[in-house]
């Protein structure tokens, strides 16, 4: 069974940056799939904020566009997320999936953008 443990989170103060991780176990398939990263607000649903393919085609939602960038180390089956200039509006759960999301979820990491 496919396990996904996301790590990294914390408190940022505005403009800020944090590096999310992603590691993926039970898979034997990573590198072929196309991986994303959802975010959930507090009251809001799970939205889908970046995706990469296997052959590393990004794609963004407009939200972050510019600020964020997805990447992944197929070695180490583990996908990242960098963020920078981060808003109070980033304020979220993060999460990694499939695009389809057809993985169990993962506990998410928690990312705080506060002064």
């Amino acid at each position: 069974q496919v396990r996904v443990v996301e790590s990294g989170g914390g408190l940022v103060q505005p403009g800020g940056s944090l590096r999310l991780s992603c590691v993926v176990s039970g898979s034997a398939f990573f590198g072929i799939y196309t991986m994303a990263w959802y975010r959930q607000a507090p009251g809001q649903q799970r939205e889908l904020v970046a995706e990469i393919t296997r052959d590393t085609t990004t794609k963004y939602a407009d939200s972050v566009k510019g600020r964020f960038t997805i990447s992944r180390a197929n070695a180490d089956k583990t996908v990242y997320l960098e963020m920078h200039s981060l808003k109070p509006d980033d304020t979220a759960v993060y999460y990694c999936n499939l695009p389809t999301a057809r993985w169990d979820w993962g506990p998410g990491t928690q990312v705080t953008v506060s002064s």
